[in-house]
């Protein structure tokens, strides 16, 4: 089997490649080890950026996003009982988010590859990339019972932190920064209306707390906890009981329902630099996790991908590299201005019981000037609108 672009991962970021490839008439195939059925079952967070909603919106694919995503225009910060908007529509100058989970973005993809002819190999085992530093690197896999082997012009690694693509780059050519953050969310998703018609991101003495949705009859719900708690520990009578205690106001308080989802994760930062190695380029959670605080993940996967999208579009128009050699450089300075957002959006949120009456004094100064500061409110609403995607200079001719 051969094609020009293997993809690793039909994620966000390996299904997108392979869509905005086929606009430009390149063929890929996607290699995935889930089922179809898992990838689209699978209810995850889908916070899209004005940018990610655009891209959506201009390849074809935004139809049931406009038809049923939520576009919220703000968020609000509350602390202290009171509750403060992020307007972002007024400090961004129009733009907006879309609260749309992942899995219906997926679903989304995959039909209009699955439409246009693509191939995604769905149940691929035992999946590993080889002589990536050659121009017919290949993938060796196992699908339908079978071992096979792609051959491809570039391989693009979007299986997420553990698949197998950052592996195959030598160990010692990786650059990479790992910070584990002191705080874990206990996430819920329950059976019950919207709560607000924006996000709501509370600080509390007792820990955060984030309101958020998915649709109009399920809400995802975040509670910050020790990161090594136990689930068991947390009852569905304590968790509402905490979540009131947290974010009800004295003319408002969260309704309950049933709950049919819950777990704690732990809450990390990490990127490695090291995103091409000879024709592999890695992407999406492949090379980079954020704290969800931010709202960053999924973008940043899409980010990446446009920009690959571009190297390897100028590559078969032109036969150069040049844009493609570029790709590392400007998706870490994007990766790192995400980073630094999501870790503020973080510190600033989080109640973390080893700092002094000083430090929880300055938090909560840092809250009330964002809050009431235009100039601070509009650094928090652009990064979290659209964190600007920069591009790869193309040069205007090939010497």
């Amino acid at each position: 089997m051969r094609t020009k672009v293997g993809i690793i991962g039909a994620g966000p970021a390996g299904l997108m490649l392979s869509h905005l490839l086929h606009l430009q008439g390149i063929d890929s195939v996607i290699i995935e080890r889930k089922s179809r059925e898992q990838i689209e079952s699978t209810i995850r967070a889908g916070v899209l950026e004005q940018s990610t909603m655009d891209l959506l919106n201009e390849t074809g694919v935004g139809e049931r996003m406009m038809k049923y995503g939520d576009p919220h225009k703000g968020i609000e910060f509350q602390f202290n009982k009171k509750r403060h908007r992020i307007d972002f529509e007024k400090l961004t100058g129009g733009k907006r988010i879309m609260v749309y989970p992942q899995h219906e973005v997926l679903k989304d993809l995959i039909a209009a590859r699955l439409d246009a002819g693509g191939k995604i190999l769905f149940n691929s085992r035992n999946v590993s990339p080889f002589d990536i530093d050659t121009k017919e690197p290949k993938i060796r896999f196992e699908h339908g019972g079978e071992e096979q082997e792609l051959k491809c012009d570039f391989i693009a690694g979007c299986d997420g932190y553990h698949g197998p693509s950052r592996k195959v780059i030598p160990k010692e050519l990786l650059k990479e920064s790992e910070f584990v953050h002191p705080f874990g969310w206990l996430g819920i998703l329950t059976e019950t209306p919207p709560a607000n018609p924006e996000l709501i991101y509370a600080y509390h003495e007792r820990g955060f707390a984030l309101i958020s949705t998915r649709t109009p009859e399920v809400q995802r719900y975040y509670l910050q906890v020790d990161p090594n708690d136990d689930i068991n520990n947390w009852s569905d009578e304590r968790i509402w009981s905490e979540i009131h205690a947290r974010v009800d106001l004295d003319d408002w308080e969260i309704e309950e329902g049933p709950i049919f989802q819950k777990n704690i994760v732990s809450m990390r930062s990490y990127i490695c630099e090291t995103m091409q190695y000879g024709r592999l380029f890695l992407a999406g959670d492949a090379a980079h996790i954020v704290p969800p605080t931010g709202a960053k993940g999924l973008n940043l996967a899409i980010g990446d991908i446009r920009v690959l999208a571009e190297g390897l579009k100028y590559f078969y128009e032109t036969g150069s590299e040049q844009v493609l050699e570029q790709y590392s450089e400007v998706c870490v300075r994007r990766v790192w201005r995400a980073q630094r957002f999501a870790s503020q959006m973080t510190n600033l949120l989080h109640h973390h019981e080893q700092k002094s009456n000083f430090e929880n004094g300055v938090q909560l100064a840092e809250l009330e000037y964002i809050s009431s500061s235009e100039s601070a409110s509009k650094t928090i609403a652009e990064n979290y609108a659209d964190l600007k995607v920069e591009f790869p200079k193309v040069p205007s001719r090939v010497e």
